[in-house]
């Protein structure tokens, strides 16, 4: 089978199940009630209907709220392009299709480069549900309160870009996270585990321990922040260090998935299948 149709295979078998769906309904749900909310109260300070806070904390400019507003599709919805990466490859294993799937397609690079190209499609795909999300609604609460959206604007338009390439990404370490752990349950756990707690965990001591900074700023998802140019939590405090060159960060992401991938080709896409 032909690279073009075995990636037509992979993105037949992914959008002939509900879960895809379920999981945009989700992230849909999650970075626009977030990105609403969010935006409402940071308008209504930055327009004087809410009195501003009077601690020492971080104050957002009205200039810097829609890019922060904006970032959310990425900073609390990245796990999502994770996930439907991961489920991806480790459906096959539950439901023991891999077989017919390399039946189908017995060079196996090509059945995992077919999986990658899917993964791709998914990952564009989750950016513009994050995307109508966060923008559409953010930009909507705050253009309610008076605040410029900065729609108009190159600067706005290139996050919006990179905020793209940060859900491929994300989507391909998916894949190699899931064909590295063949149990579906492990793998979706290990992956709501790091992404929620540990990661989150490991920025937060960043900001209280001198040397820890310089190397939180090498983990995933302070790259995606760093790549995408802003988050919530690095507004907030809880970035750490100073936060990579947006290539930089891409960059690492990118070794991310190169490395997840290829040691999952090496190890765990290549042996025999029960």
């Amino acid at each position: 089978m032909s690279l073009v149709n075995a990636s037509r295979s992979e993105l037949t078998k992914q959008f002939t199940t509900a879960m895809w769906w379920v999981l945009a309904v989700v992230l849909l749900a999650y970075v626009g009630v977030t990105a609403g909310g969010l935006s409402a109260v940071f308008g209504a300070v930055a327009s004087g209907t809410l009195p501003g806070g009077t601690t020492s904390g971080a104050r957002v400019s009205p200039a810097s709220l829609p890019p922060l507003i904006y970032s959310l599709a990425t900073s609390v919805g990245y796990v999502f392009p994770l996930l439907i990466g991961t489920l991806l490859v480790t459906n096959e294993f539950r439901h023991k299709t891999l077989t017919p799937t390399f039946l189908a397609t017995p060079r196996r690079g090509i059945a995992l480069v077919g999986k990658l190209a899917a993964a791709v499609v998914m990952g564009v795909l989750y950016a513009a549900v994050a995307l109508v999300a966060a923008v559409g609604i953010g930009a909507a609460a705050l253009a309610a309160f008076g605040v410029d959206t900065r729609l108009g604007e190159t600067d706005t338009w290139a996050m919006i870009g990179r905020i793209v390439a940060s859900f491929v990404l994300w989507t391909l370490i998916g894949v190699g996270v899931g064909t590295l752990v063949r149990n579906q349950v492990a793998a979706v756990v290990g992956v709501l585990a790091f992404t929620q707690f540990v990661e989150p965990i490991a920025r937060t001591v960043a900001t209280l321990v001198d040397g820890v900074s310089g190397v939180t700023a090498y983990l995933p998802g302070a790259a995606s922040d760093a790549l995408v140019g802003t988050s919530i939590y690095a507004t907030m405090g809880a970035g750490g260090a100073v936060p990579l060159a947006w290539w930089g960060g891409g960059m690492v992401l990118l070794g991310y998935a190169v490395v997840s991938v290829g040691l999952g080709y090496l190890t765990s896409w290549r042996r025999d299948v029960a």
